[in-house]
């Protein structure tokens, strides 16, 4: 257990602590900020997002068609406002990554370009309890190949654990590899919280000739990426989650440099994917960009876009590293908490996500057989927002950028007072 003063002094000493004014809380019954321990769905407001799509829709009323070159943020080259920033979050070169459209959406353009089975390789490999929209995209671009079920390897465990090991997932691409045409995992799965070590992973595909991609919707903004470095050919992102950039906002793409100006490459194509130094003279054939800009397709949606540029110059004022040592600190502190009130109240509780820092993001999954739904009715009503999936799970993300030491101090009292109440 953690006491108030000891978290306060955490708080104190925090070197990010400051970030936590940036952003708009959300109030309980009595007015009090919540302890919002749900930034694995969706972020928090940064409060400069109203000034930001202000600024955008004054300049849309004052300047109407102009706003394309004479707005404070030029439309035309809004998206480019942004891949500097993602390119540090992701662990890229500025020119491999770019936001544009949705998740999903964009799965399916890169699996355009990236998942072309044959004869040998023709199968796609994915966790088994993945999100289900990527299970969604991958079963319908299978059926868009003539392909069936038969075609996707689902990462199970064969020991029957609550997450994958990675010696496991390794043993199955020594032995399936040359049938795989491309790896599409999430970096850190949705349920459980396991971080993957992608590193080793993609290594371990790439020797086997296969395509790799990464779905990072939990790991961009949660843990430090190396895309480039780690070789993986694609990977594609949210915003709304650890990005805190707004329900449904832009969506991102990395795309590594080796794909850039190829020209047999399959690729949807859209006018905002061609040559930008050509585009309004409205050729006719298509000019694909250098860069991952080429898989573009339309404009930037710069009133979505404005909040998005809120949220990422939070980020420009630390950096991945800093948000993850706090972030491993502060998991580690509510894992403790867990851990000793399971002890003390023989709640039967168990957490599925792994217990070593290194596999895992700022989530816990907290498996509760029994007064669950109880639980987390509790402590919702008491000023925790936390998420709840059924049948027995809560899911809490101390988020590094926003939450502190004193909020995980209220949560342990909250479930306390359950306990002593029931």
């Amino acid at each position: 257990m953690i006491r108030a003063n000891q978290a306060e002094e955490w708080d104190k000493a925090d070197p990010l602590a400051h970030l936590r004014s940036s952003y708009h809380f959300p109030k309980d019954a009595n007015g009090r900020e919540t302890v919002y321990l749900t930034g694995n769905s969706l972020g928090l407001q940064p409060k400069a997002a109203e000034k930001y799509l202000l600024e955008e829709l004054e300049d849309w009323k004052e300047l109407g068609v102009e706003g394309h070159t004479r707005s404070r943020r030029p439309w035309v080259d809004y998206h480019s406002f942004f891949q500097s920033s993602l390119a540090r979050i992701v662990g890229a070169k500025t020119e491999e990554v770019v936001p544009m459209n949705g998740l999903t959406a964009n799965l399916h353009l890169l699996m355009v370009s990236f998942f072309r089975p044959d004869q040998k390789r023709n199968k796609l490999l994915i966790e088994a309890k993945a999100f289900p929209s990527d299970l969604y995209a991958l079963r319908s671009q299978l059926r868009f190949h003539g392909l069936t079920d038969d075609h996707l390897i689902l990462l199970e465990n064969p020991d029957g654990s609550d997450h994958l090991h990675t010696e496991d997932i390794l043993k199955l691409i020594e032995e399936k590899g040359d049938e795989i045409a491309l790896s599409l995992m999430g970096g850190v799965n949705y349920y459980t919280g396991q971080l993957f070590d992608m590193q080793r992973i993609t290594k371990a595909l790439k020797a086997k000739g296969a395509m790799v991609g990464w779905d990072l919707a939990h790991a961009a903004g949660n843990v430090p990426l190396a895309l480039h470095d780690w070789g993986v050919d694609m990977a594609a992102w949210c915003s709304y989650k650890y990005l805190n950039s707004g329900p449904g906002s832009v969506a991102g793409i990395f795309i590594h440099e080796r794909h850039h100006n190829v020209k047999d490459i399959p690729r949807f194509e859209g006018w905002w994917g061609h040559d930008d130094k050509s585009r309004f003279l409205m050729d006719e054939v298509f000019e694909p960009m250098k860069t991952a800009e080429a898989w573009q397709l339309s404009n930037a949606p710069v009133l979505a876009m404005a909040a998005h540029r809120a949220a990422l110059d939070l980020f420009d004022q630390t950096s991945m590293e800093e948000l993850r040592k706090k972030s491993v600190h502060l998991t580690g502190i509510l894992e403790g908490i867990l851990l000793e009130i399971d002890q003390k109240h023989q709640t039967g509780w168990r957490l599925l996500t792994p217990a070593d820092p290194e596999a895992r993001g700022c989530q816990l999954s907290l498996f509760i057989p029994s007064e669950g739904k109880a639980l987390f009715d509790h402590i919702s009503s008491h000023g925790v927002v936390a998420d709840w999936r059924n049948p027995n799970v809560i899911r809490m993300a101390p988020v590094p950028m926003y939450n502190s030491y004193s909020d995980l101090y209220r949560l342990q009292q909250i479930i306390l007072e359950f306990y002593e109440e029931t």
